[in-house]
């Protein structure tokens, strides 16, 4: 008999299924620290990223039970967490703009540091990321830091492969404009 920590993902959820309660402990302990890494990567607060990763659990576990198809688990999660961190970020930002204009400020300065000067190259260029649109940093994040495909993207994301593609190739020409308005402005 196979030890649970060594069960796959849908092994895991058909137990679950089949009332093994033990088998949903083994899948939070596997898959909860990648969730709060992921909000966290989107939402920049270990706290926020916290929640996010609870709130996913909350709504994974009430639909656990009838997932039809197990072995997508990975995909199906990542993509709660995903659009919770960005619905957090999409309120945020509402919240934002009513401050601004409630405040009839025209602009929020950035204030830069001594130490932002020294940044490592690729610290650099997380930065010029950030500039890009959610949808965006998503894209680029997926598949060069996380190694996903085309395919996997479009399904973590529930879009086609085709927006998947089209969000990628627009997220790298908005990043080469980024970095070339940056080698201008030196």
């Amino acid at each position: 008999m196979k030890q649970k920590h060594n069960l796959s993902d849908a092994d895991l959820i058909e137990k679950y299924q089949k009332g093994d309660v033990n088998a949903l402990n083994f899948l939070v302990k596997k898959w909860h620290l990648r969730f709060c890494n992921l909000a966290f990567w989107i939402v920049k607060d270990a706290d926020l990223a916290k929640d996010i990763a609870q709130d996913s659990w909350t709504i994974i576990i009430l639909k656990l039970k009838t997932l039809q198809e197990p072995n997508k688990f990975k995909s199906w999660a990542i993509s709660i967490v995903n659009r919770k961190s960005i619905d957090l970020i999409r309120a945020q930002k509402r919240e934002q703009n009513k401050l601004i204009k409630h405040f009839n400020e025209d602009k929020i300065e950035d204030s830069f540091t001594e130490n932002e000067l020294s940044l490592t190259i690729q610290n650099k260029l997380l930065k010029k990321i950030e500039k890009l649109s959610v949808d965006h940093q998503m894209v680029i994040r997926l598949f060069y830091k996380e190694n996903y495909s085309l395919k996997e993207i479009s399904e973590i994301l529930d879009i086609s492969i085709g927006t998947a593609k089209s969000r990628l190739f627009h997220a790298r020409e908005k990043l080469k404009t980024i970095l070339k308005h940056q080698n201008y402005e030196r």
